[in-house]
């Protein structure tokens, strides 16, 4: 009993205290970094608002706007032909790092994307900061597993933590960052990401309210999205809401599902526009958006407003600024294909900047129109924030294919932890309507396309390798499920003491002494073994 004790305490010393430690750090470094780049990013936000209302009140300065749109998107262009992991929102990469198939220099790439998407904002761009948020965050990771001379495996951890500290930052939502990190950029639910992610969110949250008061002088402590009122009863006007839920749902994926294609088609077209060697393609983007700013307010910056202004606290009459004063629905609609063309020609052309909550405003405004017009078929006014929030929801994990993390997302952006029944429904809908149209993960095929573009997988090739599992490793005792393997790998056999072989499943529990066949698609076999040494432990010289 008592050398179990010892062999436990050793192991949780080795394996334990050292990653609890360098994920804290991950957190700290994330939290002040993108804490800051969010305070800017506000700042570029409000400034380029008043900006285009200052030239809507004096057209003289429109050739003036245009210019610098120009020589901006140009800047911008070149920036991102020379760093591609700028490219788009970021997310991608950064999940292709965390995975091991893409590599990249921390500092280059969190310079570049900071300066970047900021320029982008306060050139008046519809840009959130989320996506950035999230590869900043990554990059914070990165630099800490670097410096600390850290294994491939505690490398990859730090990326993965990085970033969930990076979107909890921007979101001031811990649960979302967690969960958006095991579901979508690591795959994993595994101890080791979950304890990893979670104290690197939990660091990165103290550090920035912390640093958000000395700072601002207040602490922003609170829900992104605030008065939506989730009224919900079980009674007949509750069983006819969730008709009309099932209804928008299916609407609002069907819309996400001509996203999706548009977004594929818009970078079929880019990839043909050779001007100025490729960069001049930044200015179709730039100018629109230039446009689209002297139209309406909503169309500038990541929507976080827009989602805001739909908020009725369950009075169900919605006010926004109306558009030329031709009307609610006529504004909303305009407000909802400008944010459309907007965010799909970002993600298109690849213009460094966040599409998460533009993609959010355009579902929320999307359920906005529904609203209206079912209150007009007979649907309580009461429901109104709901179906907006629902609408904002399904849209998202139609397009996405995170159906976790939207539904974390409804209730933790708005502060309303009651009530799921409508949401589940409206996310589960979202997620069928797009399997039915055999749209894969946005972020996933853009990884794919990064990947192919920038012909990753060519120096990638397969590899078998053997290793034993040593006393006191982090493989000895656990399931071969409880693991984090190296990307794309599997364990094809395990060979035991006597000599036996076995094919081992996610149940079975490995033991020091017993030797384990991996295979893996890699491009540094070295690498690889350093991963797995990290897992098995290190035979000795």
């Amino acid at each position: 009993m008592k050398e179990k004790l010892k062999k436990n305490l050793r192991v949780f010393a080795d394996n334990g205290i050292n990653l609890v430690l360098i994920s804290l750090l991950t957190g700290i470094f994330a939290g002040v970094v993108v804490t800051f780049y969010n305070i800017l990013m506000s700042l570029g936000e409000e400034n380029s608002t008043k900006l285009y209302v200052l030239i809507r009140e004096n057209p003289a300065f429109v050739p003036l706007l245009f210019i610098g749109l120009a020589a901006g998107s140009i800047v911008i262009g070149t920036v991102a032909k020379f760093v591609p992991m700028v490219r788009g929102s970021g997310i991608p990469q950064i999940e292709g790092a965390a995975r091991g198939k893409v590599r990249f220099k921390w500092y280059v790439t969190m310079c570049s994307m900071f300066a970047a998407s900021l320029a982008c904002v306060f050139m008046g761009y519809p840009a959130g900061a989320e996506g950035p948020s999230l590869e900043i965050g990554g990059c914070a990771g990165s630099a800490v597993g670097t410096l600390l001379k850290r294994n491939q495996m505690v490398k990859r951890l730090q990326i993965a933590s990085g970033a969930s500290a990076g979107l909890a930052v921007a979101f001031n939502a811990p649960i979302t960052g967690l969960v958006f990190a095991m579901e979508e950029a690591f795959r994993s639910f595994s101890p080791q990401v979950f304890i990893c992610a979670a104290l690197s969110v939990a660091s990165a949250l103290f550090t920035r309210n912390g640093l958000r008061v000395a700072v601002l002088g207040k602490d922003s402590v609170g829900f992104a999205f605030k008065n939506f009122n989730f009224e919900f009863a079980f009674d007949g006007s509750g069983a006819l809401f969730c008709l009309w839920v099932v209804l928008a749902a299916v609407i609002v994926s069907l819309i996400g599902v001509g996203f999706y294609y548009a977004v594929f088609a818009s970078k079929k077209l880019f990839k043909r526009i050779t001007f100025l060697k490729g960069t001049g393609k930044y200015m179709i983007p730039f100018f629109l958006a230039g446009a689209f700013g002297l139209i309406t307010v909503y169309s500038i910056g990541g929507g976080h407003d827009f989602i805001q202004s739909l908020a009725t606290n369950g009075l169900g009459n919605i006010e926004i600024e109306q558009v030329f004063g031709i009307g609610l629905i006529l504004s909303l609609v305009i407000i909802v294909v400008i944010r459309f063309i907007t965010s799909v020609l970002s993600m298109g052309c690849g213009v460094p900047c966040g599409v998460f909550i533009p993609m959010l405003a355009i579902g929320a405004g999307l359920g906005a129109i529904l609203s209206v017009a079912f209150q007009k078929g007979g649907m309580d006014p009461k429901y109104s924030d709901y179906l907006v929030i629902i609408c904002m929801a399904a849209f998202f994990t139609c397009i996405v294919k995170a159906p976790i993390t939207g539904i974390v997302m409804v209730f933790e952006l708005t502060g309303n932890f009651t009530n799921f029944l409508p949401a589940l429904i409206g996310i589960v809908i979202g997620y069928l309507v797009g399997m039915l149209f055999k749209t894969e993960a946005i972020y996933e095929k853009n990884l794919e396309q990064y990947i192919k573009d920038n012909k990753i997988a060519e120096n990638f090739k397969k590899e078998r390798v053997r290793v034993f599992i040593h006393e006191h490793s982090k493989a000895d005792g656990k399931a071969v499920r409880a693991i984090v393997w190296p990307t794309n790998g599997l364990v094809v056999e395990l060979i035991h003491v006597d000599g036996s072989q076995t094919v081992p499943d996610g149940e079975t529990v490995l033991h020091a002494g017993q030797e384990i066949v991996f295979e893996c698609d890699t491009d540094n076999v070295d690498e690889l073994y350093e991963y797995l040494y990290s897992v098995v432990g290190k035979p000795k010289e």
